[in-house]
């Protein structure tokens, strides 16, 4: 469970980063709180923050519900995938918006296998429970 624990507190330290890349980006871009929008530099770096924590809302009870079912270091190293996917995809970003696919997509995919496991781990826990898988 400490890969666990690790992953998770990495994918918080990654979000805290990307906010402190945000709040740069207003001062350098002139835009003030609490305004969203302006510059078209500071309106990237605002939507990799948020995207970032629209899937971490999913992801971090994903890692640990998964990793109760399943074996934990396997589910630690698919949130790596994640935390790669995060660093593809913000690079990308402020780059090009339009190159984040790759981005994106290791950070998607990981997220959902989680969600994946998680659900199938507790379904099965309480079909068991249920008497309708043997123990």
């Amino acid at each position: 469970m400490h890969a666990v624990g690790l992953v998770t507190a990495l994918a918080l330290l990654q979000y805290l980063v990307f906010a402190a890349l945000v709040a740069r980006a207003r001062e350098r871009y002139g835009v003030r709180g609490p305004a969203v929008t302006g510059h078209e530099m500071f309106e990237r770096y605002y939507r990799v923050q948020m995207n970032t924590l629209e899937l971490l809302v999913v992801l971090v009870p994903s890692l640990w519900l998964a990793s109760q079912y399943w074996w934990p270091r396997g589910m630690a190293a698919v949130g790596c995938v994640y935390l790669v996917g995060r660093l593809v995809y913000v690079r990308a970003y402020l780059r090009e918006p339009s190159s984040r696919n790759l981005g994106f997509m290791l950070s998607l995919i990981p997220t959902a296998v989680l969600l994946g496991a998680a659900l199938a781990g507790t379904g099965m826990e309480v079909l068991r429970v249920a008497g309708l898988l043997p123990r």
